[in-house]
């Protein structure tokens, strides 16, 4: 299975959490081992997004998928 649709399984899983609490997160690409995500709703505004996002989405998105090295958010 490709990087890309690991990728976007992943994400899937995580977006019903993010959603409880009025955001979500796109995938948008992934290249050279960095996957970047655009986080929407509530999760834009949120100043725990930098949590978020490393704590948690880059934390799993690392360990169930050995080429994903970082995530970073676009606007």
């Amino acid at each position: 299975m490709d990087v890309e649709k690991r990728i976007n399984e992943e994400i899937e899983r995580l977006k019903p959490y993010l959603q409880n609490d009025g955001g979500n997160i796109e995938f948008v690409k992934y290249e050279d081992g960095i996957v970047y995500v655009k986080l929407t709703g509530a999760c834009a505004g949120c100043s725990m997004i930098d949590v978020t996002l490393k704590e948690g989405i880059e934390e799993i998105l690392v360990s169930e998928i050995p080429e994903v090295k970082e995530v970073i958010k676009v606007d």
